[in-house]
């Protein structure tokens, strides 16, 4: 068989792999889509309420597209399959773009990597929210110098599903030569979603996925969580883990916490903002889309990861659109960062679902490999400022692939 073929064959291998972890592992890893996402579905259908609409919510407004869709697929075989079948379409669109006719290795490489990174990730990386918006991340990175306007649309149409594309966003705002069209494009979808959800009677939630941030506490596997969490299994009094009823998350408590907290997005403000400058400082001084865009996408978005106070396993599909078109672009250089991604990847499994219970009582191994996991992730972090920095001025960075 052809390349081509040989990757497709895996995408279903993998897809249906992963889709069926959703029903065996432990943990209850698709508990968001049917405890979560199909009762809001039911409740907009059956007009009991819209959220982001009649009530703040946790998410952008246009998250409730993807619910409803798969609601409407539920009669295939429940609501858990529909999201699968949802997810594996989606993702099978943006696939096939990457891929094209299977010719590039750089693009078959960023394709295994994708695949790769899916199966190590498990069943969190299909049955959460995240999952809707990693094609349309995808497919927007890939068209950036092409089509900026299409793959500014994308990227804004994710952002209002869930907000980090938003730093894709800002980094093509930076490293993109046509960026008056890569804003034009969000500001149209941000235009557009905002007149209809204040048509609809929700003026006064459209930024409530926004307020309701500041009020989150320290989410138990988010990197700042460490030192409380390892005080917590140390039995040191004052510190412990508690489940939190209003945002459905564990989050750790203990000496100050409220003051780790309140630093925290003024912390993560200030790092994404000094990322941003270097790659605008860079960009001024002649830095090519190609040197630039993959490694501040990836800092700003692994920033967002690290410098966070939530810290939700799904967040780590994130990486796949930066790692993927940073291995499109230049696979030898970015082959080292994508093994670490994946073994970051396997590390979330490990924690979620298979050891998670023993995370919640404090045990020794599971706060091991998770804190294992966080400092692969500080340093992906540091690896990408340090090549952020490294950006090379006035000059052009060799391409392996025409469309870039």
């Amino acid at each position: 068989m052809s390349r081509r073929a040989w990757l497709w064959v895996a995408f279903a291998v993998v897809h249906l792999m992963v889709a069926w972890f959703g029903f065996t592992m432990p943990n209850m890893p698709m508990g968001d889509v049917y405890l979560v996402y199909e009762p809001w579905a039911r409740d907009a259908i059956a007009g009991n309420g819209v959220v982001g609409i009649d009530s703040d919510w946790v998410y952008p407004q246009l998250a409730l597209l993807p619910m409803l869709l798969a609601q409407g697929l539920e009669w295939i075989a429940g609501y858990e399959v529909a999201w699968a079948l949802m997810i594996t379409g989606l993702d099978a669109l943006a696939f096939a773009l990457l891929i094209g006719r299977g010719r590039s290795a750089g693009r078959s490489a960023g394709a295994v990597f994708w695949l790769a990174y899916l199966a190590l990730l498990g069943p969190i990386g299909m049955y959460r929210i995240d999952a809707v918006t990693v094609p349309l991340a995808v497919a927007g990175c890939l068209w950036l110098v092409g089509r900026p306007l299409v793959a500014s649309l994308l990227l804004a149409v994710a952002t209002w599903i869930k907000v980090w594309p938003a730093a894709l966003l800002a980094a093509a705002v930076i490293a993109v030569r046509r960026r008056l069209t890569i804003i034009g494009g969000a500001v149209v979808v941000t235009a557009v979603t905002a007149w209809t959800v204040i048509a609809m009677g929700g003026g006064a939630h459209v930024l409530g996925f926004v307020t309701g941030q500041t009020e989150r506490g320290l989410q138990l596997e988010a990197p700042i969580s460490a030192f409380y969490l390892w005080r917590a299994v140390a039995g040191i009094q004052g510190s412990f883990i508690y489940y939190d009823r209003d945002l459905l998350t564990f989050q750790v408590a203990g000496p100050a916490v409220d003051s780790v907290i309140a630093v925290m997005t003024p912390l993560l403000v200030l790092t994404v903002a000094g990322i941003a400058a270097v790659g605008a400082f860079k960009a001024w001084r002649g830095a090519s889309f190609a040197a630039l865009f993959p490694p501040l996408s990836l800092s700003l978005v692994l920033a967002l990861i690290v410098v966070n106070k939530v810290g939700s396993p799904q967040f780590l599909t994130w990486l796949i659109a930066p790692i993927v078109l940073g291995l499109v672009i230049d696979r030898r250089r970015w082959r080292p960062v994508a093994s670490a991604a994946l073994g970051a990847a396997l590390l979330t499994q490990i924690v979620y679902p298979l050891m998670y219970n023993q995370l919640l009582a404090a045990g020794f191994l599971a706060a091991a490999v998770l804190t294992a996991r966080n400092l692969v992730m500080l340093a992906l972090l540091v690896w990408a400022i340090v090549r952020l920095v490294r950006v090379p001025q006035r000059a052009r960075h060799p391409v392996t692939d025409r469309s870039h």
